[in-house]
């Protein structure tokens, strides 16, 4: 399946307490288990007024899907065309 960073705009996401990521995180594997197996929730970033999510899904509608069920922003969706990292460039 594509792989898709997603960027959610959430004003103090830096600050959100152990709890609240826990109820976030909860909320979106419950959505995700009822879309299996159109999407998978890679792993995310918590910055301070941003979360970036990795997904991988079967098309954007998908991740829109997701954002849509489970209350979250979904800012900006980007398909990775491709990873690189330090080995790239040996």
């Amino acid at each position: 399946m594509p792989r898709y960073v997603i960027e959610r705009n959430i004003p103090g996401a830096g600050t959100l307490s152990e709890s609240e990521l826990h109820d976030i995180s909860a909320k979106s594997n419950e959505v995700l288990a009822s879309m299996a197996p159109r999407a998978q929730w890679s792993h995310s970033y918590v910055t301070d007024d941003k979360i970036y999510c990795v997904y991988l899904a079967e098309n954007e509608d998908a991740v829109r899907e997701h954002a849509a069920c489970g209350g979250f922003p979904a800012d900006v969706v980007a398909r990775v065309h491709t990873v690189i990292d330090p080995i790239t460039g040996s």
